[in-house]
């Protein structure tokens, strides 16, 4: 949108109604202008190159209008159709008038004013920035169908119009870039006389025939979002549930959303995407299984864009089917933050290589192409040495950079093909810095859009008949993460120059960079001190890199006791790579609570493998056992530590050499160290367990232990109680034999036969002897004659023949 401008102390002139009089009016009346307009111009002569309208019914307005008024009173051009004019055609042009004056507007009309063939690029640009009206370069006002009269404005209102005029009106000869405004006159009380209050400005490409050669022109599609996974994962569930940081990335693919509408435009279009595989990983996470968010408070809440993930991935799947996909590094590392503030930080180098590979594993997981991997895009394509550097330590070979950071040599009068080499097998891919630029800022008004869609058709045109006998491969980085309006405004600029510029045809990125390179563009990278400095200030900084080889060293530790790494090892890793993320660009604060909170999470779960706190013991003795607990809270078994004590030198303390380790998920397990001492005494002793490469694992837990041995002199006495115990147990064994060889006085007689006859009496049984001299422990019988009857009948042999009295057993002998 443009506003109005006027020169004081110009005499009014009235309007009028006229026929058409020739190209010599507008000419003339230009004069004394252009002398003055033509030293603002660049210094070529394409740049300064002005054509007189080819209508001219009413005299140029006088010279713009005091600033503070044309901020007040404006004009913009809303839809303009079509964007590509045809010989026997209609241009249709509708758009608004504001008056955000304090005074009405009386008299007001609009106008189209065709303007004079740009022919070089620094004129459209020039043009699209020109504020208020300058009288012969804006050309004349049209008669007829070509303006309007729309009454008063009232102070603070709008009024729309739509002027339609017959192509052959707009005088457009050879085929270029044509300027077209509109604008808008009247009077004020301030100023009671015609003059021009606001003027618009827009462009239209004239191509009556197709070109000998068209420009091929490969076009980006970002597919790119901030990190959302965290590390964490849905405690006591080993599916490994994700967790998100927040809920954002719903509403983006949701209908509507900047990465549906992304998808959804770029389905039909000849573009090359471009993803963060980061992002279909997140989104895959979501559809597959029920994720959940963090709240406010550090809960988790289930998150509610399953459904949309579901459906963006199958469109996403059929909309890039047959198209080239170019995916970057995992996460979208930020290569020039790595460059100037990370790559001397031990290990943030060795992060590049993987999160390449796993970007090309995850794109050919979650979509049926096969994408490409060496292409790496620093942000705003701006380049140095140190980032050229890094990003071919990613596996990059073509480096997309843009033409405002390789810059052109001065002579050089066109826009070259955008690959060129640079050394070191090394390719840059130069995107054109005003194509890429177009589409940023608040394209949700439509007369931005308007202007950016046919600034763009205007310089795909220019570039073509720049040099039209030879083909060269242009290409279109747009910003990273486009809006949904600037999508849209985007697709409606590729849909327009597929449909009608004849100049140009699409291309895909790997073609553009293998195109033959132009001799005459320049190939030497810029040096540091060129880097912009707006850039540099939003870096990540070197201390985020030194947390990220913080987390990396503990995730290395980790990994090496559990028996299922790759659990953590995942989850983890991915984290590491989206700490490193673009998107963190110009949110330190988020990112740094990105960081600790993955670096809280991997800590707690570290902690939850410990020792168990025990209290003092005492050991009896100088050899003994001392138990060590080892507790672990994981879903997984832990393997590969060493449990060491160390021990004060007091009392000599032996505490023997390391032992191993195993621990099965959920459970605890005592671990036994054999330990001597040389002395008595109390000692403090300190356990802790180490990994197999010598790290300390966890917090070390000490507890004192005292010694008590036994002395000699007691040693003695316990002896001598211990041999007395035995003799007395041997003397008592002996009496008791004794006592059992004897028969008993108070045993009774043996009871008659139960047949009522005289018992025969037992014949003497022989003894035997053993080899002391004692009796046998046999029965002299072999019968089963229980024990009594058996000691009895030993007794009365001991007693001698014919002896049946018990005489002389009750005698003790004391021995």
């Amino acid at each position: 949108m443009a506003e109005a401008a006027k020169t004081p102390g110009t005499t009014p002139t009235a309007p009028a109604r006229r026929r058409r009089t020739g190209r010599w009016v507008a000419v003339l009346t230009a004069v004394p202008v252009l002398a003055g307009v033509v030293q603002t111009l660049p210094a070529t002569a394409a740049d300064t190159t002005v054509r007189p309208a080819a209508q001219a019914v009413r005299p140029a307005a006088p010279a713009a209008p005091a600033a503070d008024e044309a901020e007040k009173t404006s004009v913009s051009i809303n839809r303009l159709t079509p964007s590509v004019p045809e010989k026997g055609g209609t241009v249709t042009v509708s758009g608004r008038v504001s008056n955000r004056s304090r005074t009405a507007v009386t008299d007001a009309r609009v106008a189209l004013r065709p303007g004079a063939r740009l022919s070089a690029r620094s004129a459209i640009s020039e043009a699209a920035s020109r504020t208020g009206s300058v009288p012969g370069v804006d050309g004349a006002e049209l008669d007829g169908e070509g303006s309007a009269e729309i009454g008063d404005i009232p102070a603070g209102t709008d009024r729309s119009f739509t002027l339609s005029v017959p192509v052959e009106e707009l005088s457009l000869d050879e085929a270029g870039v044509y300027q077209l405004g509109v604008s808008l006159s009247g009077r004020t009380r301030d100023e009671p006389y015609d003059h021009v209050l606001g003027i618009d400005r827009t462009f239209l490409p004239w191509q009556p025939s197709a070109p000998d050669t068209a420009t091929q022109l490969a076009f980006l599609w970002p597919l790119i979002s901030s990190s959302h996974v965290t590390a964490l994962t849905e405690s006591g569930r080993r599916d490994q549930t994700p967790i998100l940081r927040d809920d954002e990335l719903a509403a983006e693919i949701a209908p509507g959303g900047r990465l549906q509408q992304l998808v959804a435009l770029g389905s039909d279009l000849p573009v090359t995407w471009v993803v963060d595989p980061d992002l279909l990983a997140s989104v895959e996470a979501m559809a597959t299984k029920p994720y959940k968010v963090l709240g406010e408070n550090g809960e988790t809440v289930p998150g509610k864009g399953r459904n949309h993930a579901r459906q963006w991935l199958a469109d996403l799947t059929r909309a890039v089917e047959g198209e080239e996909v170019v995916a970057l590094p995992f996460g979208d590392p930020d290569l020039a933050s790595i460059a100037h503030r990370g790559k001397n930080v031990a290990g943030v180098l060795s992060h590049l290589g993987p999160a390449t590979e796993l970007g090309r594993l995850t794109v050919e997981t979650v979509l049926p192409v096969e994408p490409s991997t060496d292409f790496a895009w620093p942000v705003e394509g701006a380049i140095d040495p140190s980032i050229v550097s890094v990003a071919t330590s990613a596996g990059a070979r073509n480096v997309i950079t843009r033409s405002d950071s390789l810059r052109e040599p001065d002579g050089l009068n066109h826009t070259p093909t955008a690959a060129r080499p640079i050394g070191g097998g090394t390719t840059a891919i130069v995107a054109d810095s005003r194509l890429s630029k177009l589409f940023r800022g608040d394209l949700t008004r439509a007369e931005n859009t308007v202007d950016a869609v046919q600034q763009f058709l205007a310089h795909t045109q220019a570039i073509n008949a720049q040099l039209p006998d030879r083909q060269r491969s242009i290409v279109v980085a747009p910003q990273r993460t486009p809006t949904a309006s600037q999508a849209q405004a985007m697709a409606k600029a590729v849909r327009a120059l597929r449909l009608d510029g004849r100049w140009a045809e699409f291309t895909g990125l790997t073609e553009a960079a293998s195109a033959k390179p132009d001799p005459a563009a320049r190939r030497k990278v810029p040096g540091g001190r060129a880097y912009p400095a707006e850039l540099r200030k939003h870096e990540i900084p070197t201390q985020a890199f030194q947390q990220i080889r913080a987390i990396r060293n503990d995730l290395d530790d980790f990994q090496s006791i559990l028996s299922q790494p790759e659990r953590v090892r995942t989850p983890f890793s991915n984290a590491l790579h989206r700490s490193m993320s673009v998107s963190w660009r110009g949110a330190p604060e988020t990112a740094a609570r990105y960081r600790a909170s993955a670096h809280d999470y991997l800590r707690g779960l570290m902690g939850e493998v410990r020792l168990v706190e025990k209290s003092d013991m005492k050991l009896s003795g100088r050899s003994a056992t001392i138990p060590v607990t080892v507790q672990n809270n994981l879903l997984q078994g832990v393997e590969g530590l060493e449990l060491r004590l160390v021990s004060g030198r007091r009392i000599g303390l032996d505490v023997g050499e390391a032992q191993p380790v195993t621990v099965a998920g959920g459970h605890s397990q005592s671990v036994k160290v054999p330990t001597t001492a040389k002395a008595n005494g109390r000692t403090w002793v300190e356990a802790q367990l180490y990994t197999a490469d010598g790290e300390r694992w966890g917090d070390p837990m000490r507890f004192q232990v005292e010694v008590t041995e036994i002395t000699s002199a007691v040693m003695l006495v316990i002896s001598g109680g211990v041999l007395l115990v035995v003799l007395a147990g041997v003397r008592m064994y002996t009496q008791r034999k004794r006592a059992g060889d004897r028969p008993d006085p108070d045993a009774p007689l043996a009871p008659p036969a139960a047949s009522g006859e005289p018992e025969e009496p037992e014949e003497p049984e022989e003894e035997e002897t053993g080899p002391d001299g004692g009796t046998g422990d046999r029965p002299a019988d072999g019968t089963g004659k229980d024990a009594g009857q058996e000691q009895a009948g030993d007794r009365a042999a001991d007693a001698g023949p014919g002896r049946r009295g018990p005489t002389g057993v009750g005698e003790k002998v004391d021995r």
